[in-house]
């Protein structure tokens, strides 16, 4: 009887602790239930906020356009164009903070990115020009009309947002409707943002000195001009030619299209994979990337710069002067502009990397040369170098001078005066006086440690 008053007394102790346990569980179950649904509630509430913040800074822009339009004086103008581009900053940033955003609203992305753009460049010319012309006022005129149209569509998605006739999707539901959409090409409905790029307004035609210029678009590198179409064996003994490599090694991986025609090869070299790109025009090598593990370096920086520059002087690259360079994981990449005249030409850029075990090219660049290397007219500097020093900043001393052409952020190219100073904090900088106006038209400064130096 004692066994069994005891096995009893076992029983009902398990079962209070077991409905304990499962109180527990259903505690916590409750809890983490409440937690998501405040979590969820937390991110609606957040998407909610950030389409509020794109609906208002797509009105302020349409504003600050119309402004723009009236604006007489360069002073209120590039007050206006800097506006118009924080507007345009802000926009751009609640928009990456809905869910697949960039992707759903593409046209809303590029109309924010070039907007602020042509404003930002807009704000510099109309202080250096003494305000903008007929043509940019039309301009104007007509991204403000684009963002007026734009603004009304998400001012009325909005409304239906906050009358709850509408809702944004979650991460989920946008990449499961992404994922049924793949493939197809019609768009599966259901997406919210569908009312704002079906009716996407017109862009105008943006001309000027900037990367979103209609004029550029589609400009092909000058060094490839009137050269010939390649095979696909010629671009591979072009390839193996370069690198001092047989033929046969290189694999076809591609023959795209891109803003460079090219054709891609890999091979495998020296226990890595070995990428070159050949221009399918001209058939002239675009870049090379070696993937290898470096060993213990045996080469010194300087012999590495020499190797680098030889290296270029062999494969038709005349006139190379080094800028900087960086190392990183035993291989110096080395950055080299073209020389005319005794004018560095930044726009024609070339990046060499050497193995400091090897002193092999594992790597090379060649876009920025490709795509912008001439033989220049080169203006005479109407503003001495020594006028140019007095207007640097106090407290700096002058290093080094020399001309040097730079790019904008365009497709212009300026001949500067390039000051080499250094702070009292002992920083290096390098400043660029414009040799035609006396205007200070860039500072670069110089990150310098043991590896190299970096430009910002």
């Amino acid at each position: 009887m004692k066994g069994i008053k005891m096995g009893r007394r076992a029983l009902v102790r398990c079962g209070s602790y077991l409905a304990a346990a499962f109180l527990v569980l259903a505690g916590l179950a409750f809890q983490g239930h409440r937690e998501a649904a405040v979590y969820r509630q937390y991110l609606s509430l957040s998407r909610l906020h950030a389409f509020a913040e794109l609906s208002a800074n797509l009105s302020q822009l349409d504003a600050d356009l119309q402004k723009g339009v009236y604006a007489s004086s360069p002073a209120m103008l590039s007050a206006l164009c800097t506006q118009i581009f924080g507007r345009a900053i802000s926009a751009q940033m609640a928009l990456g903070e809905l869910p697949y955003a960039n992707m759903e609203l593409e046209q809303t992305a590029a109309f924010l990115a070039k907007t602020g753009d042509y404003a930002a460049a807009l704000a510099r010319s109309a202080v250096a020009e003494g305000g903008c012309t007929q043509e940019q006022r039309e301009t104007l005129r007509a991204l403000s009309q684009a963002a007026s149209a734009l603004s009304g569509e998400v001012a009325a998605l909005q409304a239906q947002l906050l009358d709850g006739e509408a809702a944004l999707e979650d991460v989920e539901t946008v990449q499961t409707r992404m994922s049924a959409q793949e493939g197809r090409e019609q768009e599966v409905a259901g997406t919210v943002y569908q009312a704002v790029e079906e009716d996407f307004p017109e862009m105008p035609t943006l001309i000027y000195d900037g990367p979103f210029s209609d004029h550029i678009t589609g400009r092909s590198p000058r060094m490839l001009e009137g050269l010939p179409e390649v095979t696909q064996e010629e671009a591979q003994a072009a390839a193996a030619a370069f690198l001092d490599l047989r033929p046969e090694i290189f694999t076809l991986i591609s023959a795209g299209e891109g803003k460079v025609p090219a054709y891609s090869f890999s091979a495998a070299v020296d226990g890595g994979e070995l990428y070159v790109e050949v221009t399918r025009q001209g058939g002239l090598v675009l870049e090379v990337l070696h993937a290898r593990t470096a060993g213990t370096p045996s080469l010194t920086r300087e012999e590495a710069v020499a190797l680098a520059g030889a290296f270029l002087e062999r494969q038709g690259y005349p006139n190379m002067v080094e800028s900087y360079d960086m190392e990183r994981g035993g291989v110096l990449t080395v950055n080299f502009a073209a020389r005319q005249d005794q004018v560095l030409c930044y726009p024609d850029l070339v990046k060499v990397s050497i193995a400091l075990d090897t002193g092999k090219v594992v790597g090379f660049e060649a876009a920025g040369y490709l795509m912008n290397h001439t033989e220049r007219d080169l203006p005479s500097p109407a503003v001495p170098a020594g006028t140019a020093q007095t207007g640097l900043a106090e407290g700096l001393t002058v290093l080094s001078q020399r001309l040097a052409l730079i790019p904008t952020s365009g497709e212009n190219e300026v001949l500067c005066h390039e000051f080499q100073c250094q702070d009292a904090d002992g920083r290096h900088v390098l400043l660029y006086v414009n040799a035609m106006t006396g205007q200070e038209e860039r500072i670069l400064i110089l990150l310098e440690d043991e590896n190299g130096t970096l430009v910002i």
